[in-house]
C-alpha cells in the first residue's frame, strides 16, 4: 500500500489511472490512497502553513498538521515493513537501487513538500528523505509520482515479462543495449545526406548466442560513453 499526502489530490488523477500502475490497482497488486493534508488542519480555515519565524519569503508546513496525519496513516497499517519519506531537494538523489529497496517494503506514506518547505521538525517524523534531482519544482507531487511509478512497476505481476526488467537500463550498472525493429531499412527524412539507417545485420541472425553477446557489448560501450560513472 502507497498513502500519499498532498495538498493537491486532483494532480494524481491522470498519472494513477493509465497504464501499468492502472492495471497493478486492477489487480489488486497495489493500493494506492491519496489524502489531502488538510484533512489533519484545525481551526476554521483549515490551515496547513505558517509564516516562518525569523521572516523571510514564503509559507512554511506546519509540524503539528503533519505529525496528526502520519499518526493516524501508521496506526491504521501498523506493519513493521513500512517506511515514511519525505520528497524534499536536500534529500538522497533517487536511482534504480532505492526503488529496487522501496519496492521491497509493504507500506509506504509519500509527502509532498509544497510553498518554501517543511518546519525543520517534520524531518524527525520520517525514515528518509528522497530527491529526484537537483532542480526546484513547484511542489512534491510531480516527484511523489516519480518515485511511485518507479516503485510499483518492480513488485510481482506488473510488468509482464520480468526479463524486460532484468535487462533495461542501470540494471548490472549498466544503460540498456538498443533496440530495433522494422523496417529493417529507413530513409530519413530530415537526417543529412538522407544516408540509409540499417538495422545491424547480427540481429538479423537467428544466432541467439551471438546476439546476446552482441548485446552485452553495446550495453558497456554505450555505458562507457555516456555513464562512465556507472561503470565505477
Amino acid at each position: 500500500q502507497i498513502d500519499i499526502l498532498t495538498l493537491f489530490p486532483k494532480m494524481f488523477e491522470g498519472p494513477f489511472s493509465e497504464s501499468l500502475i492502472f492495471r497493478a490497482k486492477e489487480k489488486g497488486i497495489v493500493k494506492i490512497k491519496i489524502h489531502n493534508l488538510r484533512g489533519w488542519a484545525e481551526g476554521k480555515h483549515l490551515t496547513v502553513d505558517d509564516s516562518p519565524y525569523g521572516g523571510g519569503a514564503g509559507m512554511v508546513i506546519k509540524v503539528d498538521v503533519l505529525d496528526r496525519a502520519l499518526s493516524t496513516l501508521k496506526s491504521e497499517i501498523r506493519n513493521p515493513k513500512s517506511e515514511t519519506i519525505l520528497l524534499t531537494p536536500q534529500g538522497k538523489t533517487f536511482n534504480q537501487k532505492m526503488a529496487k529497496k522501496l519496492s521491497k517494503y509493504d507500506h509506504l506514506i509519500l509527502i509532498c513538500g509544497h510553498y518554501e518547505g517543511f518546519d525543520e521538525r517534520v524531518r524527525n517524523l520520517v525514515d528518509e528523505e528522497i530527491s529526484i534531482g537537483d532542480y526546484i519544482l513547484t511542489g512534491g507531487e510531480l516527484p511523489v509520482m516519480v518515485l511511485a511509478d518507479a516503485v510499483v512497476r518492480l513488485l510481482p505481476g506488473v510488468v509482464a515479462k520480468n526479463d524486460s526488467i532484468e535487462h533495461e537500463s542501470f540494471e548490472n550498472n549498466l544503460l540498456d543495449y538498443p533496440a530495433y525493429t522494422k523496417p529493417e531499412v529507413y530513409t530519413p527524412r530530415q537526417a543529412r545526406g538522407r544516408k540509409k539507417w540499417r538495422v545491424p545485420k547480427i540481429l538479423l541472425s537467428g544466432d541467439h548466442q551471438k546476439i546476446n553477446k552482441w548485446r552485452e557489448n553495446e550495453a558497456i560501450k554505450r555505458t562507457k560513453k555516456r555513464r562512465p560513472d556507472l561503470l565505477k
